[in-house]
């Protein structure tokens, strides 16, 4: 196992360049996918080798599962990872789930209370819009998933901005961007270098949902507004869910939305700072997969070699 075990833990430092590259040079939607799977990747790797190094460092301790011949010197020579090692792997998963049943705790929480907020109204409404004098707006996922929006958010908006909220809702929930953020969270829990990218990807989805709402509405310009307009007014997002107005770079969004269209491709030139970024990315999350796949391959030959037939 060596020391290529450790790799996968700080192996996501390869995706912090192309998270930034990528809000800059590939479509939103192009961006927020790449960014999951790096993350999503990367994630699996870091906890399958968090528990290879659990596994062997606490192979001494009584009770534990593994052969009796894997206490051998032999074998402990093999393996170098001791009882210290063993203890801080099981520790950090330990700290790693909570942190993730907490993400979905709070997930399934803010969710129920949305939904309790909205179901006195018809379920054929589109938005749900709830009498409610502070400003905001959310796409809330479910089945079916609703658009939720406040009066007081639609009064600080003309005709064609709110027709740009609505089609920005209905992207949000058309292309399951709370799926993007919930898995890129989680993967953040898992392995904390990962943060930037859920950062990146909550951006991205937003940027994604922009631009699906300035072709619906037929006008940049338009969309531009509402998103600056509604972010100055909002008081508040609702924590995991998906937002018109959501706290963040509302003057990049706007910015980008004052500009052309964004290429369509879904990886950037390869002689381009952000494609040598995604290629040093990419390189990155190989390299973590090889590196947790030959972890489990040794411990599996070992423990097959000190299990007796």
């Amino acid at each position: 196992m060596g020391v290529f075990v450790f790799l996968p833990l700080v192996l996501p430092l390869t995706a912090l360049p192309i998270a930034r590259l990528a809000e800059l040079h590939l479509h939103p939607r192009a961006a927020a996918r790449l960014l999951t799977g790096f993350s999503l990747a990367m994630a699996v790797c870091s906890a399958l080798c968090l528990g290879l190094l659990g596994v062997v460092g606490t192979a001494q301790i009584p009770g534990n599962p593994l052969p009796d011949g894997w206490s051998d010197p032999e074998v402990r020579r093999l393996v170098p990872f001791h009882v210290e090692v063993g203890s801080a792997s099981i520790a950090v998963l330990a700290v790693v789930a909570a942190a993730v049943l907490r993400t979905l705790a709070v997930r399934l929480r803010v969710a129920a209370r949305a939904r309790r907020a909205v179901q006195h109204l018809p379920s054929d409404g589109d938005p749900a819009v709830l009498p409610d004098e502070a400003p905001y707006a959310y796409a809330l996922p479910g089945r079916p998933g609703r658009i939720v929006v406040s009066t007081g958010m639609l009064a600080h908006l003309a005709g064609g901005e709110r027709e740009a909220l609505i089609a920005h809702e209905r992207a949000h929930l058309a292309h399951r961007h709370h799926h993007y953020l919930l898995a890129t969270r989680l993967a953040a829990c898992v392995n904390p270098f990962l943060r930037p990218l859920h950062r990146a990807v909550a951006y991205s989805t937003e940027r994604w949902a922009d631009e699906e709402a300035a072709g619906v509405v037929g006008d940049r310009r338009v969309t531009a507004r509402a998103v600056a307009r509604a972010a100055l007014v909002a008081h508040h997002a609702v924590p995991g869910m998906a937002a018109f107005a959501a706290p963040g770079p509302v003057p990049r969004r706007v910015a980008a939305l004052l500009g052309p269209v964004p290429p369509g491709r879904a990886w950037p030139p390869a002689h381009s700072p952000a494609g040598v970024a995604a290629m040093v990315a990419a390189a990155g999350t190989a390299a973590s997969a090889l590196s947790a796949l030959n972890a489990a391959v040794a411990l599996l030959l070992v423990l097959k070699a000190v299990t007796p037939l």
